[in-house]
């Protein structure tokens, strides 16, 4: 395997691994620990954002001085082992512990993102980007099922083996790289290849990194403020309580972000150059938010579509911008900045649709979140609207992506 589908498969267990519990947390705390407490739901996802927003600037550093995959080989050992030794805590505060030990060094992988990047030409970031996007999506789709059928056939911990052998694998497909002489050194290459930037050049960049960052923010609240209990709504509104269908209905957005992918290449194939549809993604996001806050299943799923193709045009916009205004041998640490606002965005939603929910309901969340949506909108147009005319990246991914972040996130 080349190293550059080999580090699209790590993405892909690394998500899937990520995935298994995401839509299932309140169920899994009520099966395994009896907590059926929504703040305390929120808190545990917003403890994995803190987690990762604090951890990935101090691998970033490493990462200066550590070869990526070497540095990953150890780091998602460590992680698999935290996840396996999980599976046995017998109080809830035992879980939080390893766990969170657990997302900290797990958080490393999503260094493969800056790695893989300057391993490729300018022109080809936005389609590398689309189509880590769509591997993102995809595997939280996969894990999502593979998660939902685990807990409900086999219980939790078995869903907590699954998620410390996607790290595992992880690390075996890392010393593959290295055993068989694929890994590309970069540690050199940066004090050979790269000039130092200049201090005024930096500063400016700098600035537009965190104006950049401070919009991945507010998106990512908005965009993640209704998944921590997306799982009961649906169950809820539909009446059907398998948890394998509600899996795949909460991974809709996956399967329209394959499908946007698909429709971005044909327009690029046909010679229609990109253009900035940042507005109209924006306003469908609103709209499908909105229409998931209907008592219609429905209306729940043309919502989840929407919204779904909304995610992955704007994911994919931001992202790319990222990499433009960034140089190669800040790469890491321009996407660790980004990173640690993305998360501190779903921190805030995670731990907010806590209290909403306890408060007012599982269907306010949607109506706050399709608000933040348009107060995206806003600050995009007041922002960037000028400096996108003469600042828009070449070579967004195929069709619009025009607009990613995480992840990331890991989901």
């Amino acid at each position: 395997m080349s190293l550059r589908l080999t580090i699209v498969i790590m993405s892909a267990f690394g998500v899937i691994s990520d995935a298994i519990l995401i839509a299932f947390y309140p169920q899994f705390f009520e099966v395994r620990y009896g907590i059926t407490s929504p703040v305390h739901v929120g808190a545990y996802i917003a403890a994995i954002s803190i987690a990762v927003m604090c951890t990935l600037p101090l691998w970033a550093r490493v990462a200066r001085h550590v070869e990526t995959m070497h540095l990953l080989v150890y780091t998602q050992l460590v992680a698999g082992t935290f996840g396996a030794l999980s599976a046995w805590a017998e109080t809830v505060t035992a879980f939080w512990v390893l766990t969170m030990l657990m997302f900290m060094t797990k958080s490393s992988y999503l260094l493969m993102f800056p790695y893989l990047m300057r391993l490729e030409k300018a022109e080809t970031h936005g389609a590398t980007i689309g189509l880590l996007s769509v591997v993102v999506h995809i595997g939280g789709i996969f894990g999502a099922m593979a998660g939902g059928l685990a807990l409900q056939q086999f219980g939790p911990r078995t869903c907590l083996w699954m998620m410390a052998g996607g790290d595992f694998v992880q690390m075996a497909l890392c010393l593959y790289l290295i055993r068989t002489g694929r890994v590309v050194r970069v540690l050199g290459a940066d004090r050979s290849s790269h000039t130092p930037a200049s201090g005024v050049a930096r500063r400016g960049t700098l600035g537009l990194i965190l104006r950049l960052s401070m919009l991945m923010l507010l998106f990512d609240f908005s965009a993640y403020l209704v998944r921590p209990f997306f799982s009961v709504y649906w169950e809820g509104i539909s009446g059907t309580h398998n948890q394998m269908l509600t899996g795949l209905v909460f991974a809709i957005p996956g399967v329209v972000a394959l499908i946007a992918l698909i429709v971005n290449k044909r327009a690029t194939r046909d010679g229609r150059r990109p253009l900035d549809h940042t507005l109209g993604n924006l306003l469908l996001g609103t709209a499908g938010l909105l229409l998931q806050a209907a008592p219609s299943a429905t209306l729940i799923l043309i919502g989840r579509c929407l919204y779904g193709w909304s995610l992955f045009q704007v994911i994919v916009k931001l992202e790319v911008t990222l990499f433009k205004v960034s140089t190669p041998d800040a790469y890491a640490k321009d996407f660790s900045i980004a990173n640690f606002f993305q998360n501190l965005g779903v921190l805030l939603s995670s731990f907010g649709a806590g209290v909403i929910v306890s408060r007012l309901g599982i269907e306010i969340t949607f109506v706050l979140a399709a608000a933040g949506m348009l107060l995206t909108l806003v600050l995009d147009r007041w922002t960037f609207g000028v400096d996108r005319r003469h600042a828009q990246p070449a070579a967004l991914p195929e069709g619009d992506a025009g607009t990613l972040a995480g992840a990331t996130h890991a989901g």
